[in-house]
């Protein structure tokens, strides 16, 4: 499965880049393609690309706060949750991305 997303947290440092990390992790582990870009203190990082949006299968948002750019993902199956869900449930997260695929 290709996983796209977003982590951004309301301060924009520490959740975003481990919510980022987590869901990598889980998401390898599990034998998916991930690529989660950050909207943090300094900015976007990670940048996705319009060709990885539309080869995802689903978009991930873990965000705590409005980000920039959700029009991008117009027509595709989104999921949203805030970090905190990232961090503390990631391969939970990553097997409800695979049930939401399935339905």
């Amino acid at each position: 499965m290709n996983i796209v997303g977003i982590s951004a947290c309301t301060v924009g440092i520490a959740h975003t880049y481990i919510a980022q990390k987590k869901i990598e992790t889980a998401a390898k582990k599990a034998g998916d393609n991930v690529k989660i870009e950050t909207q943090g203190t300094i900015g976007i990082e990670n940048e996705l690309t319009a060709d990885e949006i539309a080869q995802a299968d689903i978009v991930l948002l873990a965000v705590d706060v409005k980000v920039s750019g959700e029009e991008r993902f117009t027509g595709k199956k989104i999921v949203k949750v805030t970090t905190e869900t990232a961090i503390k449930s990631p391969n939970k997260l990553i097997e409800k991305l695979h049930e939401v695929i399935k339905e």
